[in-house]
């Protein structure tokens, strides 16, 4: 192995995983080593729940993410979700649509073709979703989540030609996960500013992601069923040690999928929301417990992808 190990060595990549879980010396720019992030807030409702939770259990976010769609989006709500995270120093995050599970075709329905994910099928369907960025970048919003590494390569193009803000936030989706050091480092010079990792990757496996990259880190610490249902919160205070800057999500456990979310299911996704803010409580209270000098980002930092009116 030695070749294969000198040969990486040459790319900058780490030949083998953090077995000693060496400790990160990343930061987000503010000095802060983890985040917290509260995903499947469907619009402007679940996200004033949000905000209420948040207050009561006294557990700071610095972004909500959203997973139906910017297209699933009117206008006024899109403006809306703006407007509230603008006024809360809270990075709003759209997912991009059409996907591939939108689409007519048959594969994504299948048991092989699964591994489609949400990508977007064609060159129509490509232009649909660069259309859903613009429309929302235009309402306002700096933050974005594509499935799609190719969408990825075209926005960050769009940005660095001054087609979208130059601060657009584009997050790589779980669904696109970055499983090992050299797609890390892929989706790094594709452009994402930060990125999903799989959910059930050890410390040492994401100390190994680590050391390839230094754009944030994105993991579920609740995990829902349909990406394996892991409960973390004792893991957090390792995991930020070897991985830090990291995002922490809470998705929720036996909870239903409700993608894509709307007014018929709307109570359900504000008590999830609500239960959401109930869990990081928790998560907190342990990490406060075991990793006491373990450093929160400030809210309201500058390079969150804080809506913009």
């Amino acid at each position: 192995m030695k070749k294969t190990h000198h040969f990486l060595s040459k790319l900058k990549l780490p030949f083998e995983d953090n077995h000693a879980l060496k400790p990160s010396s990343g930061r987000f720019g503010d000095g802060g080593q983890f985040r917290i992030e509260i995903p499947s807030v469907e619009g402007p409702r679940v996200f004033r729940a949000v905000l209420e939770a948040a207050k009561a259990h006294k557990v700071p976010i610095h972004r909500v993410s959203q997973g139906s769609g910017v297209m699933l989006l009117t206008r006024g709500e899109i403006r809306e979700m703006a407007e509230v995270g603008h006024e809360e120093g809270i990075e709003v995050c759209l997912f991009v649509g059409p996907r591939a599970t939108f689409e007519t075709g048959a594969q994504t329905a299948s048991a092989a073709g699964k591994v489609i994910g949400l990508q977007h099928r064609g060159a129509d369907q490509l232009v649909y979703a660069i259309e859903d960025v613009r429309r929302a970048c235009d309402l306002g919003i700096r933050s974005v989540l594509p499935a799609d590494l190719g969408l990825i390569w075209v926005l960050d193009a769009m940005k660095q030609k001054g087609e979208l803000p130059k601060n657009l936030v584009i997050k790589s989706s779980v669904t696109l996960p970055a499983a090992n050091p050299a797609t890390a480092l892929i989706f790094e010079r594709c452009g994402v500013s930060t990125m999903n990792i799989p959910t059930d990757l050890s410390p040492a496996q994401m100390g190994a992601i680590r050391q390839a990259v230094d754009i944030p880190i994105d993991l579920y610490i609740e995990v829902p069923d349909n990406f394996g249902g892991f409960v973390r919160y004792y893991e957090m205070a390792r995991i930020i040690e070897v991985a830090a800057p990291v995002y922490f999500k809470f998705g929720l456990r036996n909870a239903p999928d409700i993608y894509p979310s709307g007014i018929h299911i709307e109570d359900l996704a504000v008590k999830m929301g609500r239960e959401r803010l109930h869990r990081a409580r928790i998560a907190l209270d342990l990490l406060e417990e075991y990793a006491p000098n373990a450093k929160m980002s400030p809210l309201g930092s500058k390079d969150l992808g804080i809506p913009e009116l």
